[in-house]
């Protein structure tokens, strides 16, 4: 098979296509794959450490303050549009895939100009304005969240879960004592996302100290900008703080509960693990996604969520607390994720894809 796939902008996109790529390695080994991104977003670094071949395009998003941005934004898109046809011609694809960010509209556009084959994944439960406008050009859609389904074409829909919750399962789990943590005990990961969240940082640096003396141990993830001022604080002994942990998914395997972000693939994870979790969205995120992420499993009482402008005192503790005394709960939660599992994701976005291109 021979695949462009593009994605850009966020590890959230990024991730899934790599999941989708590895997918395919494994049922094709010989495919051959082009990767199309941005000149200046974290793809253009993380991809081509994976040995995948990379293109680079200038793109904009459009920019809603600074209008007069958005001339350098169209004059790039309409370049970008050009120089997409002539990489498509020359590479000669069985299908283009977009996994979003906007860097995916000139590449899908050109793909369907030129009557390629086409797909879009979107990982959201509220759809990016890139896939949304998208949907009107592509043969097939694929989606993470049920709820998402009435944002598209319905006859273009399949739903197919995110590719990084397959990835999980097949993750080998760590053993505890890598982080000096004991096996024996329960474990709370906090994580708030590779960068960090400097507010909520801030509240669980003051908070820490409530966690003194409990049976449980934290092993708390601050991310690599606020670790520096962080790693300097005297935090009860129950509690280790890394920077940054490399394949999450092998910790969140010996997790008991986790307090995290909402970010779409970190969602798939947890719904994979069926971990109980204490979900803190970023309100400073495009079209507030991670509220809406996190509103589809507290509705389906599959996750809690406390919303930054309610971190106060000792909520966090109690929340904890909580959920670990109560055990028919924690059940419960655990049960309801099941019940939204999608566990072969990226087996299922390769068989569609796959049917597509044998498609007549």
């Amino acid at each position: 098979m021979k695949v462009i796939i593009s994605a850009g902008g966020t590890g959230g996109h990024i991730y899934p296509a790599l999941a989708i790529i590895n997918k395919i390695k494994q049922k094709e080994p010989n495919s051959e794959f082009l990767y199309i991104g941005t000149h200046d977003r974290m793809e253009k670094d993380i991809v081509p450490k994976y040995g995948i071949p990379f293109k680079q395009i200038e793109m904009y998003g459009f920019n809603r303050k600074k209008l007069l941005k958005n001339f350098q934004t169209i004059k790039a898109l309409m370049k970008a549009n050009k120089e997409c046809q002539k990489i498509i011609k020359e590479f000669n694809p069985d299908i283009v895939i977009g996994v979003g960010g906007y860097v995916t509209v000139p590449v899908i556009k050109a793909a369907k100009k030129l009557g390629y084959k086409t797909f879009i994944h979107e990982q959201n439960s509220v759809p990016g304005k890139a896939n949304t406008y998208l949907s009107n050009y592509v043969d097939m859609i694929g989606i993470s969240f049920p709820s998402s389904k009435q944002y598209f074409p319905k006859e273009k829909v399949i739903l197919t879960g995110n590719p990084c919750s397959e990835d999980a399962l097949n993750v080998v789990a760590c053993d505890k004592k890598e982080f000096n943590l004991s096996n024996e005990k329960p474990l709370i990961l906090f994580v708030m996302g590779s960068l960090g969240a400097s507010k909520v940082n801030d509240f669980l640096t003051k908070t820490m100290a409530l966690f003194n003396n409990k049976e449980y141990e934290i092993l708390y993830v601050t991310g690599k900008s606020d670790y520096d001022k962080i790693k300097q604080i005297n935090f009860p002994k129950n509690i280790k703080v890394v920077p940054y942990v490399d394949k999450i998914t092998r910790v969140m395997k010996k997790t008991d509960i986790m307090v995290t972000r909402a970010g779409a693939s970190t969602l798939s994870e947890i719904i994979a693990l069926k971990i109980p979790s204490i979900i803190i969205p970023s309100p400073y995120v495009t079209n507030n996604h991670q509220y809406k992420n996190a509103l589809d499993l507290v509705k389906n009482n599959a996750a809690l969520m406390i919303e930054e402008k309610d971190l106060k005192g000792d909520i966090i503790v109690r929340e904890i607390d909580n959920l670990l005394k109560d055990k028919p709960k924690l059940e419960n939660i655990k049960q309801n994720l099941a019940k939204l599992q999608v566990n072969n994701s990226a087996t299922i976005i390769y068989d569609n894809i796959k049917k597509l291109i044998d498609r007549k």
